[in-house]
C-alpha cells in the first residue's frame, strides 16, 4: 500500500547558491497525489485557487530543466524550484509516495549536503499506509543515453539496483565505483549520509559567477588535490560515489513512480539522469506501470526500514 507522512515536519537552512535562509515544511498527501513542490512565498496573501495552481510544482521528469549543478524544476507558470535531489532521496529512499513539500524561496535547503537530515526527520515522524496500491515502472529492455563521454542506463531488473562509476584528476577522490541493492535500506545505511562534494576551484569559479554563495565546508565536501579541506574529513572512503548514487535516486523519482530496473551512471549527472527519463518514456516499449504485490513492494527502496538502519554520523 501507499504511504505518507503521518505528521508534518520542518527545516530551516540555507539556499546552496542563493546563501539566504529557507524554510521547507514536509506534510502529508492523499493517495495518489505523488510529491509536489508548492512555492509558499509566491502566494504570500493570496486567496484565490489560481495563484496556488501557478505556485505547485509536481515532481516529475518533463518539469526538470537540464542542469549540470543540480535538479531544477520549472512549472508552466514559470514557478521554479531548485536542488530537490536530496529530499527527493530521503523521499524514495524512506518509502514515501505522497507529500506536499512547501518551501519559501526559489531551492530546498542545502543543511548539511546529503539527504540524512531529511531521512532522520521522516523516520522520527513515521509513515502511515494509505489504501491505494503502489505501483512502479518496470523496465523491459534496455535504454541508454550517452553525452561526452558520460552514459547512463535503465536495463531490466527484479529490483532497483544502481550502478555508479566516476573519475576526477584530484587524489582525494580519483576513480571511484560502487553497486547496491536499493532495498532493506540500503539507501539509509550506505548512502544518506553521503555529502555533495566539488574541487576548490570549482567552487572559486562558481562563487565569481554568483553561484554556491551558501556553499561551505560543512555542507559539502570539498577537496584540492589530495587534500579534504572540509573538517573531519570524508564520511566514507567513497562519499563521492555514494552521494552521486545517492543524486541518482532522487532524480530518478521524478519518474512519477518507483522503478524496478538496473540504473548505470558512468560519470553522469543530474542532466544527463533527466535526458535518461525523457528516453524511457518516450520509449513506450521499454516499460509497464504496473501494480506492485506484497513480494514487490518488498523490494522497493523504503520498505523493511528501521531507524537503526540511518548511518551514525560523528
Amino acid at each position: 500500500m501507499q504511504t505518507t507522512l503521518k505528521t508534518s515536519i520542518a527545516f530551516v537552512g540555507t539556499g546552496l547558491h542563493s546563501g539566504k535562509p529557507v524554510r521547507l515544511v514536509i506534510r502529508p498527501a492523499a493517495a495518489d497525489a505523488g510529491i509536489t513542490f508548492l512555492r509558499r512565498d509566491l502566494i504570500a496573501g493570496a486567496s484565490d485557487t489560481d495563484a496556488s495552481d501557478a505556485a505547485t510544482i509536481p515532481a516529475l521528469w518533463h518539469l526538470a530543466e537540464q542542469s549540470p549543478l543540480c535538479t531544477r524544476l520549472v512549472n508552466a507558470a514559470g514557478a521554479s524550484v531548485s536542488t530537490v535531489e536530496h529530499v527527493m532521496a530521503a523521499l524514495a529512499g524512506c518509502g514515501v509516495h505522497n507529500a506536499l513539500v512547501e518551501v519559501d524561496g526559489p531551492e530546498v535547503p542545502i543543511l548539511d549536503g546529503s539527504a540524512r537530515p531529511f531521512a532522520a526527520a521522516i523516520l522520527k515522524a513515521g509513515l502511515t499506509t494509505l489504501e491505494a496500491p503502489i505501483r512502479a515502472i518496470r523496465i523491459l529492455r534496455p535504454v541508454e543515453v550517452a553525452r561526452g563521454g558520460a552514459c547512463a542506463r535503465l536495463s531490466p531488473a527484479d529490483t532497483l539496483t544502481i550502478r555508479f562509476d566516476i573519475s576526477f584528476p584530484d587524489a582525494a577522490i580519483g576513480q571511484q565505483s560502487k553497486t547496491l541493492k536499493m532495498s532493506n535500506g540500503a539507501f539509509l545505511r550506505e548512502l544518506a549520509d553521503s555529502r555533495t562534494f566539488c574541487r576548490q576551484a570549482d567552487v572559486e569559479a562558481m562563487q565569481e559567477q554568483g553561484l554556491a554563495l551558501g556553499g561551505t565546508y560543512s555542507n559539502a565536501v570539498v577537496v584540492d588535490g589530495e587534500k579534504v579541506l572540509s573538517p573531519g574529513g570524508l564520511r566514507h572512503a567513497d562519499e563521492a560515489v555514494r552521494h552521486k548514487m545517492l543524486d541518482a535516486l532522487g532524480d530518478l523519482m521524478l519518474a512519477g513512480a518507483p522503478i524496478l530496473g538496473l540504473y548505470e551512471g558512468d560519470r553522469a549527472g543530474h542532466s544527463l539522469t533527466n535526458a535518461l527519463l525523457r528516453a524511457l518514456m518516450a520509449d513506450r516499449g521499454a516499460w509497464e506501470l504496473v501494480e506492485c504485490d506484497a513480494e514487490a513492494a518488498d523490494r522497493l527502496p523504503g520498505c523493511n526500514i528501521r531507524p537503526a538502519d540511518l548511518a551514525a554520523v560523528a
